[in-house]
């Protein structure tokens, strides 16, 4: 009978931990793909964030570049007459 008790007790051990670990899994995997998840994104931003001050930058160059061309076209026109 002691036997039949301790194996009964067995069962019901690794029953619990059996439903213990079906349940937390997906929790689990839940949270380190959310982690994951985030991280690409948090990188995704940096990159975003870097092309758009790029962009800034580039941008103002054109500006500038824009600007120096008009006072070369204009010396030119000048220097014709």
């Amino acid at each position: 009978m002691i036997k039949l008790n301790a194996k009964k007790s067995l069962i019901i051990v690794f029953s619990i931990l059996g439903l213990a670990l079906t349940l937390y899994f997906p929790k689990i995997y839940l949270a380190n793909n959310i982690y994951y998840v985030s991280k690409d994104i948090n990188k995704l931003y940096a990159h975003y964030t870097s092309l758009k001050e790029e962009n800034k930058f580039l941008q103002q160059q054109l500006e500038d570049m824009k600007f120096k061309n008009q006072i070369v076209d204009s010396l030119i026109i000048l220097e014709d007459k």
